[in-house]
């Protein structure tokens, strides 16, 4: 694998399973209960399937498939490559935890718009509320995440972003057989040297 990578597309700040387990229980304490359900189902997905913050407020009820086992993300709510190619469509395999999650929620929404995740006042939630809940969540865990630079910063540091990032030290780091492939697979990057530039610091020996 190489190493050198330029740095300034390295992950920055990244969470452990532990710790999205520690802001998945602070949701549930802390928020209204008709939020709380969301709140935890929203952390579990975007740290499940990767998702960039973006697609997650994108993503309609419809596109969960076979009793929510399973997420289809259209070409059209998917980031385009750096090189304007559209990324094909994806359908990806969702935990068991997170079908539990996104079950209870559905089954108990107080709303029922396309949208998976509505907000208080809109039928969808913007970005900035997605950042919101996470970053709340981090701050009520007391999460304090891994940094390239070998420290731990500020629950404030936790964002969609770093549940992304989470998701290649999981893959690489917690679960047995997944190679960066796997990871590029995941996390939808347009090639493995991509995955490499990102993720090389993070894999342990």
């Amino acid at each position: 694998m190489a190493k050198s990578v330029d740095s300034q597309v390295r992950a920055k700040v990244w969470v452990t399973p532990e710790q999205v387990d520690q802001m998945r229980t602070a949701v549930l304490q802390a928020s209204a209960d008709y939020l709380a359900e969301r709140n935890d189902a929203m952390i579990a997905l975007l740290y499940d399937a990767g998702l960039r913050v973006g697609e997650l407020v994108a993503v309609d009820v419809e596109f969960l498939r076979e009793q929510y086992a399973k997420l289809y993300l259209p070409t059209e709510i998917q980031k385009d490559y750096p090189n304007e190619n559209a990324p094909p469509p994806k359908t990806l395999a969702l935990a068991s935890d997170t079908t539990r999650a996104l079950t209870t929620y559905l089954n108990t929404r107080w709303k029922d718009p396309d949208a998976l995740f509505p907000s208080r006042s809109s039928d969808r939630i913007t970005t900035q509320g997605v950042r919101n809940v996470v970053e709340k969540a981090a701050v009520e865990a007391d999460v304090r995440p891994y940094k390239v630079d070998g420290t731990r910063g500020d629950p404030a540091d936790v964002s969609p972003h770093a549940l992304r990032h989470g998701v290649a030290y999981r893959m690489m780091n917690h679960e047995s057989g997944n190679t960066l492939y796997d990871v590029r697979n995941r996390l939808r990057h347009r090639s493995i040297q991509t995955t490499e530039q990102i993720y090389d610091h993070i894999i342990e020996a």
